[in-house]
């Protein structure tokens, strides 16, 4: 069953829609969304069991894709392109396979089609192993979650989806060390119970057909410091996107967007214009 996601909508023109990847929201890409809007019509979009979106039992490729083209449906869009990150990349070039007549045309940034290591697993497992009861703030929480993750970005990215329930609050706010008013309970706005189960799905690609293929453009843009999108990717990639090219920027890891914004959307723009 398709899912009604959550959308942040910038600007009129063509539509385009952002998915973004694991642990991320539409936000992430705000920045991005708010250039490309020049000229097109930008859906950001949350991803089932991430940000604003519902949360559902299974956390599959088949079935974000069918969220992200019924989501678009019902807001207009009949043809649209797409751009995706990573997980986010991966539901974009599920949706092109399966339902290619809607995609106009295709940006895939950092991410294959194919399997990898299940490296967020020890991620999801760190959250939930985290006691949320008695953390006021987001450092809390952090100091808390670092001997898991001592990436400080890393557990920044995790840390985003972090929320507090505050149905009373206070009318007089206490000041000091980054906290204005007593916070209420703490509770991670992602499905981490459904990503956990499905995360083998998750770093895996959806297993389809020989003859399923994308037939219209596609932009897949490598970060040259990430190890996601390799040389030895492309013959996957030529098979399923036979009309696709494949671009790296040299000084970007794998959010790539994120650290050369600049070098990225000198790539997408004339892309999605063309």
């Amino acid at each position: 069953m398709t899912v009604r996601l959550a959308a942040a909508c910038y600007g009129d023109g063509p539509p385009l829609a952002i998915l973004h990847g694991l642990f991320g929201s539409g936000r992430n890409w705000a920045s991005i969304a708010q250039r490309l809007a020049a000229h097109h019509r930008v859906i950001a979009l949350d991803l089932r069991n991430h940000g604003a979106s519902p949360w559902a039992g299974r956390m599959q490729y088949a079935e974000m894709a069918g969220d992200v083209v019924a989501t678009l449906r019902a807001l207009g869009h009949t043809r649209f392109a797409l751009l995706g990150h990573s997980m986010g990349g991966k539901a974009a070039m599920a949706a092109a396979l399966v339902d290619g007549a809607a995609v106009e045309r295709l940006v895939v940034v950092d991410i294959a089609p194919v399997a990898y290591p299940r490296h967020h697993l020890a991620h999801v497992r760190a959250m939930r192993r985290l006691d949320l009861a008695g953390i006021g703030r987001r450092g809390d929480a952090d100091a808390r979650l670092a001997p898991d993750v001592p990436d400080a970005a890393e557990r920044g990215l995790l840390l985003q989806n972090l929320v507090f329930e505050d149905p009373h609050p206070d009318p007089s706010p206490l000041v000091g060390e980054g906290r204005v008013g007593l916070r209420g309970k703490a509770r991670w706005r992602l499905n981490l119970e459904a990503i956990e189960r499905d995360m083998p799905a998750l770093a895996g690609f959806p297993s389809l057909p020989d003859d399923a293929v994308y037939g219209g453009s596609a932009l897949f843009v490598a970060g040259g410091r990430s190890d996601y999108l390799r040389p030895e990717h492309k013959p996957e990639i030529r098979k399923r996107f036979p009309y696709s090219r494949i671009e790296c920027i040299a000084e970007a890891g794998h959010w790539v967007h994120a650290e050369q914004p600049r070098a990225f959307l000198e790539l997408v723009e004339p892309f999605l214009a063309a």
